[in-house]
C-alpha cells in the first residue's frame, strides 16, 4: 500500500509561485506514474498534469500548459508541480495519485493511490 503524502499549498496572490511536492512511502521510478489533480467548489475533479513512470514523457492540460511544470525526484520518491504565474480559477484542493499505467492517465479510475490534498488558494 503506497502512501502518498502532499506539501506545499498556501495563499498566493495572483500571478504567484507554489510548489507542490507528493511524497511516496516507497520507490515510484519505473513503477508508478504519478498524476496531479485538482478540484474546485462545485466542480469535478480534473487532471492538470501526469509524469509517466519513467518521468520521460509530461501532460498538462490545456489550462495550465506553459504555467505549470510536473517532475520527479526519483532518489526522494517525490513528484513535484511547480506552478507559476497562478490565477483565481488555479484555486482548488490538489491531490496527487500514483498508479501502475503504461505511460499516463486523466482517469481517476486508473490511479490507485491517493493523497489526502492540499489546498491552493490565489487571491485576486
Amino acid at each position: 500500500q503506497v502512501q502518498l503524502v502532499e506539501s506545499g499549498g498556501g495563499l498566493v496572490q495572483t500571478g504567484g509561485s507554489l510548489r507542490l511536492s507528493c511524497t511516496a512511502s516507497e520507490r515510484t521510478e519505473r513503477v508508478y506514474a504519478v498524476a496531479w489533480f485538482r478540484q474546485a467548489p462545485g466542480k469535478d475533479r480534473e487532471s492538470v498534469a501526469r509524469i509517466s513512470r519513467s518521468g520521460g514523457s509530461t501532460y498538462y492540460a490545456d489550462s495550465v500548459k506553459g504555467r505549470f511544470t510536473v517532475s520527479r525526484d526519483n532518489a526522494k520518491n517525490t513528484v513535484y508541480l511547480q506552478m507559476n504565474s497562478l490565477k483565481p480559477e488555479d484555486t482548488a484542493v490538489y491531490y496527487c495519485a500514483a498508479g501502475r499505467v503504461l505511460g499516463s492517465s486523466p482517469f481517476e479510475k486508473d490511479y490507485d493511490y491517493w493523497g489526502q490534498g492540499t489546498q491552493v488558494t490565489v487571491s485576486s
